[in-house]
């Protein structure tokens, strides 16, 4: 690439790089953008020029990022945020009459206990603010943060850079989730119980354990999982009709088998309760509307905490 300065550069080109990046063509890219698809072509020939680079290849129907422009999507995309971020700092945010679309990364037992409290939060002093909860991979979740397809997530603590922000929000108490008539767990539930049953675990990964297997992994312990599933709906459902047992959190066991009237027993080992973490990233730590999403995310949690 020859040597260009900065000040030559048209910067709307790296906004067309990013929608094409993203959505894999340039028809996409141009409804995307509101633009014209030559407007887009021509765009995207400039930067050819600029980098010397492809950039993208057509196969098929979809255009293949080289090699460069993986390496530059990342820059591109905080920088770009970094733009937005410093533009909306010149605008007061008032969520009284700003229309805005925010998507938050949460697994779907947070959504069951909090969005009540939130949408309560929300709807009352931002009647144009829209929200989406999705799931987000934990892989792809400093990406998708920095490239601001998420506003914000909320998951258990994870190894990510100091780009991301976080803070503690909650902690959660396993407790154990059987049948009222179990013939062997009654009323109190010990470990030489617990140990003795077939198990439910709950996970959206093919294969690993869960939380309380590492817990009791450190005490030399193993049970045996009989039944691995994905929502813990379902497995409550399974444990309203079987022996088996199902360990999960408190809050959302107490929620959920009010249908099912399972009993809710404290797991009998003492583990430390499991923490929820909320994240950010640090492009949008100033942005005034960032901040008062996670001001109503952390309300929510905390009016959560008061139910039971």
């Amino acid at each position: 690439m020859k040597t260009v300065h900065l000040s030559r550069i048209d910067l709307n080109l790296f906004v067309v790089f990013d929608a094409i990046y993203t959505e894999g063509g340039i028809t996409r890219a141009s409804k995307r953008l509101s633009l014209t698809q030559p407007a887009i072509s021509h765009a995207l020939g400039r930067l050819r020029e600029l980098f010397d680079d492809p950039l993208f290849i057509r196969q098929s129907k979809a255009m293949i990022p080289t090699p460069l422009a993986r390496v530059m999507i990342d820059p591109v995309r905080q920088s770009l945020r970094g733009f937005e971020a410093t533009l909306k700092r010149v605008d007061r945010f008032d969520p009284a009459t700003a229309r805005k679309h925010f998507t938050v990364g949460m697994r779907d037992v947070r959504e069951l206990t909090m969005l009540p409290n939130l949408l309560r939060s929300v709807t009352r002093a931002a009647p144009f603010i829209d929200i989406a909860i999705v799931r987000a991979e934990r892989k792809q979740l400093e990406t998708e943060l920095a490239a601001g397809t998420l506003d914000a997530a909320i998951d258990v603590r994870l190894a990510l850079s100091d780009e991301v922000r976080r803070q503690p929000i909650h902690a959660e108490r396993l407790v154990v989730v059987a049948r009222p008539r179990h013939p062997t767990v009654k009323r109190e539930l010990d470990l030489e119980t617990y140990l003795s049953q077939e198990h439910i675990l709950v996970s959206t990964r093919r294969r690993g354990f869960g939380v309380e297997d590492y817990e009791l992994s450190r005490h030399g312990l193993k049970r045996r999982i009989r039944l691995r599933c994905q929502h813990y709906f379902a497995a409550c459902r399974v444990v309203s009709e079987t022996d088996l047992i199902l360990t999960m959190a408190e809050r959302y066991a107490r929620i959920v088998n009010r249908l099912f009237r399972n009993r809710v027993l404290p797991f009998p080992l003492e583990v430390p309760d499991y923490d929820a973490y909320l994240y950010w990233h640090v492009n949008a730590e100033a942005d005034p509307a960032n901040q008062w999403l996670r001001e109503q995310l952390m309300g929510a949690f905390r009016e959560r905490g008061k139910g039971k």
